[in-house]
């Protein structure tokens, strides 16, 4: 929220928790800089937070993404350039954006990407799943389309 409404910037928070190591508080310091990308929504934040408490790579937070040609194809949730993997949460609005969400990851898909969808009850009840196919697309090579 403080990121969202410009009072803190995740920047400042990350050279800070970096020049409090070590002393009381820095842990939790370096937790929320972590947490401070601008993600849009408390759930793509849980989702992220999971990730990196399993030991994952840091995801990158919305992000643009573009075909060959440059064409915007879509914003990723949460995104692994490396590995070309878009990973999206699937709020409780998803049934009405399903059409709309549906043509994205075609075009996604056509551009290359992967992807992988997750739900709150994926976040909250299989989480281990959810961890061992990220973890399964990001050692995988990736597959040109």
């Amino acid at each position: 929220m403080a990121v969202a409404s410009g009072i803190a910037d995740p920047a400042a928070l990350r050279r800070h928790a970096e020049a409090t190591n070590g002393r009381a508080g820095s842990r939790r310091l370096h937790s929320l800089a972590l947490l401070a990308a601008p993600a849009e929504s408390p759930m793509e934040t849980r989702l992220r937070w999971l990730l990196i408490q399993s030991g994952l790579p840091h995801p990158e937070v919305q992000i643009d993404l573009r075909d060959a040609k440059e064409r915007f194809v879509g914003r990723a949730d949460l995104y692994y350039r490396s590995a070309r993997l878009v990973l999206e949460f699937d709020g409780g609005n998803h049934r009405e954006r399903l059409v709309e969400d549906d043509r994205r990851q075609n075009l996604l898909i056509n551009a290359g990407f992967r992807l992988l969808r997750f739900t709150a009850a994926d976040i909250h009840h299989r989480a281990g799943v959810v961890v061992a196919q990220v973890r399964s697309a990001l050692s995988d090579p990736i597959r040109h389309v």
